[in-house]
């Protein structure tokens, strides 16, 4: 069977299978896209050209391209191809996998690429099941996710991999995308087509191949029936076939460490309107509003710290608003909390401070509270003079006294320098006041 056929099909006639299906390459030369994998010299074309394929993990957005290549890499190197989809596919269809794969390579001497789909959806005794074989060299394991491996595949396979990234195609990469549907494919072939405007066409694949050619076809099938002729796809023809623009996020996954990252940024750096960019991104994906809440929380105390100190306050009414009123309201508490923090003088003292102290905790030794520190509830403690000496701040002037908190070997320490931002200069303005006294 030819390898860029399928099993499934029910007919010849090339209209009833999907152009996305019906343009997929097959030579690395159409192959659009990925020239650090498979440019002269690169990883996957040296594989190829020395027939010496390997197991690998392809990593990679949607539409990019995992499942061609994988194709492409059996067919050169004159390799049996059996695909699995790991979200239908068990242990059962595995072994089935790797019994035929021995036998072709026992009785006609032919290797075997096995090539698991969203192989991140493997639990781990499937994953384990692919350990022996894969080794051993029964099979050639071409792996394809979207999610990032370090995640999702086990250690011990991933050990036994290369790990290849697919990028996200260019625009170059989609406009030949498009030339070589409407010059080769027989069936667009039939009639005269214009494109009013290809980058909003572009625009619309989020970045998917597959979804740009289907989307596509399914354009040409709208205005076909008006039009039999010449065909003009014009923009709203376009949002016709596509109905709506999706957002990719793959919640808990390496996407949603991405966007919380930008966005958590974005705040730290003052920039609001990338912040409610990122914040609406997360929200159309899906995300937990309360998670997003949370990290406000955190990175309110972490790096605006005592420079506001109301910025604390607002980020933990903001959960809790969050918490009452849920979607899609709580989208304008988010916001609105996420635009004060951005505009928020910034100060991260009290994070490096504790991160100083810990440090010290953590490399040294637990040295002994100073006696007059200590707390003296029973006589016997009287006795050893606990507590005594202690001086009470407020029976002082300024409610400040000289004597010393920190263990003798750390008397002169300082963990926490308050920064020249907002309120914490005159928290700054303050201490030095006091240290002066006390140095």
């Amino acid at each position: 069977m030819n390898l860029f056929s399928s099993k499934e099909d029910v007919s010849e006639n090339p209209e009833n299978i999907p152009l996305a299906e019906r343009m997929r390459p097959r030579t690395l030369e159409d192959f659009a896209g990925q020239e650090h994998l498979t440019g002269p010299g690169k990883p996957v074309r040296i594989m190829i050209e020395k027939n010496e394929p390997a197991s690998m993990i392809l990593w990679g957005p949607p539409g990019v391209g995992k499942t061609t290549l994988a194709l492409l890499i059996a067919a050169k190197v004159n390799a049996g191809f059996i695909q699995l989809s790991a979200v239908t596919s068990g242990v059962k269809d595995v072994r089935e996998a790797i019994d035929k794969a021995l036998y072709n390579l026992k009785q006609k001497g032919k290797r075997t690429i096995l090539f698991i789909d969203e192989i991140h959806r493997f639990n781990k005794a499937q994953q384990d099941s692919l350990l022996q074989s894969s080794e051993r060299g029964t099979i050639i394991l071409i792996g394809a996710t979207t999610e990032n491996p370090s995640f999702e595949v086990i250690s011990p396979l991933l050990s036994r991999s290369r790990v290849f990234i697919l990028e996200e195609l260019t625009k170059i990469d989609f406009l030949k995308i498009i030339d070589n549907a409407l010059r080769k494919d027989e069936v667009l072939g039939k009639y005269e087509i214009e494109i009013e405007d290809r980058d909003f066409l572009i625009g619309l694949s989020n970045g998917d191949a597959r979804r740009l050619l289907n989307g596509l076809e399914l354009s040409v099938k709208l205005s076909s029936e008006n039009s039999p002729g010449k065909i003009i796809l014009t923009n709203e023809i376009f949002k016709e076939a596509f109905q709506t623009n999706y957002i990719k996020y793959d919640k808990n996954q390496e996407e949603h460490y991405n966007i919380i990252s930008a966005f958590i940024k974005s705040i730290r750096g003052s920039d609001p309107d990338a912040a409610v960019y990122w914040l609406a991104r997360m929200l159309k994906g899906g995300e937990d509003p309360k998670f997003i809440a949370r990290r406000m929380i955190v990175l309110a105390s972490e790096d605006i710290g005592n420079s506001e100190p109301n910025a604390l306050t607002l980020a933990v009414s903001a959960f809790t608003a969050v918490d009452y009123i849920g979607m899609p309201e709580a989208a304008l508490v988010l916001s609105q909390t996420a635009v004060f923090l951005a505009g928020c003088p910034k100060s991260n003292a009290s994070y490096i401070a504790v991160s100083r102290a810990k440090e010290d905790v953590n490399n040294l030794p637990a040295y002994q509270v100073p006696v007059h520190l200590r707390n003296a509830p029973t006589k016997l403690m009287k006795d050893l003079h606990y507590g005594n000496e202690y001086k009470y701040p407020h029976d002082f002037e300024s409610n400040f006294t000289e004597q010393q908190y920190l263990p003798d070997e750390l008397k002169d320490k300082i963990y926490y320098n308050p920064s020249d931002n907002g309120e914490e200069m005159k928290i700054k303005k303050r201490l030095e006041q006091l240290w002066k006294k006390k140095r």
